[in-house]
């Protein structure tokens, strides 16, 4: 089995940079997270930043084990599928849950509920 220190000088810059962008992102979905005051305007950076870093972080991952270990690694494929799916359906249902629950309370900042088409 090889080692990290025998990966070719672009290899691990490119996972680095990567590496690096990923946890970048997450950090600005965190600090909007915080920033942020309502519901609505909270959901959205860490959505955001959870399906741009976490595909950073997996291509660094999928290229120095696919490097390490000579052959093509495609764990982190599915993953990111996944994570591609599940977020933002995630993200609507929370934000549909937040939205009727607001509209039953009688919130003045929610928008009204769409019309009927009939």
């Amino acid at each position: 089995m090889t080692h990290a220190a025998e990966l070719p000088a672009w290899a691990a810059l490119s996972v680095a940079v990567l590496l690096l962008f990923g946890a970048g992102l997450a950090l600005v979905g965190a600090v909007g997270l915080l920033r942020f005051g309502s519901f609505y305007e909270r959901v959205h950076a860490p959505t955001l930043a959870t399906t741009f870093g976490i595909g950073c972080v997996l291509v660094a991952s999928m290229l120095f084990f696919s490097l390490v270990q000579s052959r093509f690694i495609l764990h982190e494929v599915l993953i990111a599928v996944l994570v591609v799916i599940t977020t933002p359906v995630t993200l609507m249902l929370l934000t549909r849950a937040a939205l009727y629950r607001d509209r039953i309370e009688g919130r003045e900042a929610v928008p009204p509920p769409p019309r009927s088409r009939r």
